[in-house]
């Protein structure tokens, strides 16, 4: 079954309402053996195109990665990228900023971590945090020493979606290309991943109270993810949103939707100049003499 992957796209000026958007859709896989096969199909033509990126060094790609707890983050990474170089692909996660980079604007932090050309960029997690779960929890708001913060939360928001899309033009007008996944899982999958993570014991390391505790606030993460989807995604740095229910389905569609990111820049091998051909029989010469 062929993935259309305009399907799971948030078109710009969208009003999101993610109860009518589905966690779990038709298998694009008809067994294990299928999903293996297509995946490493994908991963395969990924690793190609890979390398052209970094050869051509014209171009970057960021992909974004935000989800509730138990989504499937890091397994996606972990499955869609086993076949990429590492020298060419980087990985970042995010938690709290430090006293350091809380000195700073928001964006500060994420921004050193750029990919740069000819480089993917992978964020688990990412500047999203901060129209995420600072406005799930005004409190940490409160500690970024905002000068004159204005009593009208909506003002704040409004101002960070803004700086955050403007980023993104920034990046895709000087070659980046951002592609962002939301991983969209139900909140009764997320308990028994939870459940899973409990009663594995390799799995116990997975877990902690925080996360317990952040799921009393699912409601208003999710409110909080429509707004931002709604506001940020754009034709150049898409929204995908990505139904998670189950991991296999889900890391075929992101793969695809790599695979459409790369083919989208028509990559290909550097030209060798004729200068550099007659430099490179020369060089021949030597190394047969």
């Amino acid at each position: 079954m062929k993935i259309r992957t305009k399907d799971f796209r948030v078109q710009e000026g969208e009003n999101v309402k993610l109860h009518e958007w589905d966690t779990k859709v038709a298998r694009f896989y008809k067994s294990k053996r299928s999903y293996r096969k297509t995946l490493k199909k994908h991963i395969d033509k990924l690793s190609e195109l890979q390398r052209m990126l970094y050869a051509s060094n014209r171009h970057a790609i960021l992909v974004v990665f935000q989800a509730m707890d138990a989504a499937g983050k890091d397994g996606a990474i972990r499955h869609v990228m086993s076949g990429i170089n590492p020298q060419g692909c980087q990985v970042f996660s995010f938690k709290h900023p430090t006293p350091t980079e809380l000195q700073h604007d928001f964006l500060w932090r994420t921004t050193r971590d750029l990919p740069e050309r000819g480089r993917i960029g992978i964020f688990n997690r990412s500047y999203y945090e901060e129209v995420l779960i600072a406005r799930v929890h005004p409190g940490i708001l409160l500690n970024e020493g905002i000068p004159d913060a204005p009593e009208d939360d909506k003002t704040v928001w409004h101002d960070r979606y803004r700086s955050i899309t403007n980023l993104e033009r920034h990046l895709h007008c000087n070659g980046t290309r951002i592609v962002k996944f939301y991983l969209h899982m139900s909140r009764d999958e997320q308990r028994k991943r939870f459940l899973d993570r409990i009663d594995e014991p390799e799995k116990n390391w997975k877990f902690s109270l925080a996360d317990i505790e952040e799921r009393g606030f699912w409601d208003q993460y999710i409110t909080a993810y429509e707004h931002c989807l709604s506001a940020t995604s754009t034709s150049e740095s898409p929204w995908y949103v990505i139904p998670a229910d189950d991991k296999k389905n889900a890391r075929l569609i992101i793969s695809q939707v790599m695979l459409d990111i790369f083919e989208g820049l028509k990559l290909s091998y550097p030209e060798t100049s004729a200068k550099r051909h007659d430099e490179l029989l020369e060089i021949r010469k030597q190394l047969k003499s």
